[in-house]
C-alpha cells in the first residue's frame, strides 16, 4: 500500500495568505497542517509516499516536509502544472505510483483516529476503492454518497438537492482499476476532472466500492473560519507543558504548552493554547484557541480564538479575534479606541488599527 497526497492548488478562499504560502503549510497548533497528514499515512504503516504539488509552492512544501525521513516516509514529489481536479491528481501522480493500491489524502485535512483502521480493512477485504464518509448539516458543499447495504452505489459532486448527508471525506483508498476510470470521464462544468466521477464510473462498471463512516472529527481547512475551528479542536488535545519562562506576575491557566525559548512576562495565558519557541507575551493576554508561533511579540494587547504564523507582532492593540496573520505580519495601535477586530492579512503585512 502507498500513499498519494495532494498537495496542490490555489487556495483562493484563504487569499490573502495563500498568495506566498501553500495552504497545507499553514500551521493548525503550531504544525504545518500536511505534517498531520504525514504523520497518519506512516502511522497506518506506509512508508512510500507521492506528494503531489503546485508549481507556485513545491519549493516550500519541499523545504518543509524534506525527503520525508523525519516521518519515516520515503517521498517523491511529483508537480502538477495546472490545477485540473484531485482525480487530475490521479493521473499526474500515476507513473510514480505504479500499479499498487494506495491511500488519496488531501493534504488540507485533518482526522481524529488517523487512518490506520482503515487502511488495514482495505487491505484485508481488497475492494477496488474504499471512501470515508462524514454526516454534515450543509451536504451540498461536498461530494455525496449514497450508500445501500454497505456498498456505495452513487456519488454526486456538489448536488442542489443532496440524496444523503453523507459527505466525502478528503482520504480515498483505490486499487489500479481508478486511473482506468478518471481517462475514462470529462471534464465537470468547473473545468476540472471530479474524483467523485471517477468513482461513480468505478461503480457503473460493477467494480466493488465500498465505505466507512468517521468515528471521530473531520476537518477541512479550506476557509478561514475552517482553519480557525481545525485551530480550537487542535489545540483542545494537548497537554499542559512549560518549558519556556514564565516570570511570577504570570498565570498559566488551562491546557498550555509554552515552548522552550518563549518568555511569559506579566500576563495571562488562558488554554487551550500553545506559544512558540522563541515567542514574547509582555503585559498582554493570550485566550482559548489561540496558537501564537515561534518568535512572535505580544505586547500590551489581548488576542483570542486565533492563529499567528511565525514572526507575527501584536503591539498595543486591545483586542484581536478570529483572527489569522501571516508570517512577519504585525498589528500595531493607533492613537485611537479600538474595538474588536477580525482579520486575516498575508506575510510581511503590516495594519495599524484605530
Amino acid at each position: 500500500m502507498r500513499g498519494l497526497v495532494a498537495a496542490g492548488g490555489h487556495a483562493t478562499r484563504l487569499r490573502p495568505l495563500t498568495y506566498s504560502l501553500p495552504k497545507q503549510l499553514i500551521p493548525v497548533a503550531n504544525r504545518p497542517i500536511i505534517s498531520y497528514v504525514l504523520t497518519d499515512l506512516a502511522e497506518a504503516g506506509i512508508t512510500d509516499v507521492v506528494v503531489v504539488v503546485a508549481p507556485h509552492g513545491h519549493a516550500q512544501i519541499e523545504n518543509e516536509v524534506g525527503d520525508g525521513s523525519a516521518y519515516g516516509l520515503q517521498i517523491t514529489y511529483v508537480i502538477q502544472p495546472e490545477a485540473g481536479g484531485l482525480a487530475d491528481v490521479v493521473l499526474t501522480a500515476e507513473e510514480a505510483l505504479g500499479r499498487d493500491p494506495f491511500v488519496m489524502y488531501l493534504g488540507d485535512n485533518l482526522l481524529q483516529g488517523g487512518i490506520a483502521q482503515m487502511v488495514s480493512e482495505f487491505e484485508r477485504t481488497a475492494p477496488n476503492a474504499s471512501i470515508l464518509l462524514a454526516p454534515v448539516q450543509h451536504p451540498s458543499s461536498f461530494g455525496v454518497a449514497v450508500v445501500e447495504g454497505g456498498r456505495v452505489v452513487r456519488l454526486v459532486e456538489k448536488p442542489k438537492d443532496p440524496p444523503s448527508n453523507l459527505a466525502l471525506v478528503g482520504v480515498y483508498m483505490f486499487d489500479a482499476h481508478v486511473f482506468d476510470a478518471v481517462r475514462a470521464i470529462e471534464p465537470s462544468w468547473r473545468g476540472e476532472l471530479e474524483i467523485t466521477d471517477a468513482i461513480q464510473h468505478m461503480i457503473n462498471g460493477g467494480l466493488h466500492v465500498v465505505s466507512r463512516v468517521v468515528d471521530g472529527w473531520w476537518l477541512d481547512t479550506g476557509k478561514k473560519d475552517d482553519m480557525l475551528d481545525a485551530n480550537r479542536i487542535v489545540l483542545e488535545t494537548l497537554e499542559t507543558r512549560i518549558d519556556g519562562e514564565v516570570d511570577a506576575d504570570s498565570q498559566i491557566r488551562g491546557r498550555v504548552v509554552v515552548e522552550q525559548g518563549a518568555k511569559i512576562v506579566r500576563s495571562q495565558v488562558r488554554g487551550p493554547a500553545i506559544i512558540g519557541a522563541g515567542a514574547r507575551v509582555v503585559d498582554s493576554f493570550v485566550g482559548p484557541s489561540s496558537a501564537v508561533g515561534t518568535d512572535c511579540v505580544i505586547e500590551d494587547s489581548e488576542i483570542e480564538h486565533s492563529i499567528l504564523l511565525a514572526g507575527a507582532r501584536v503591539i498595543g492593540v486591545r483586542r484581536v479575534t478570529d483572527s489569522i496573520l501571516g508570517r512577519g505580519a504585525e498589528v500595531v495601535r493607533d492613537p485611537a479606541t479600538p474595538r474588536a477586530y477580525r482579520l486575516m492579512i498575508g506575510d510581511e503585512s503590516s495594519v495599524g488599527v484605530v
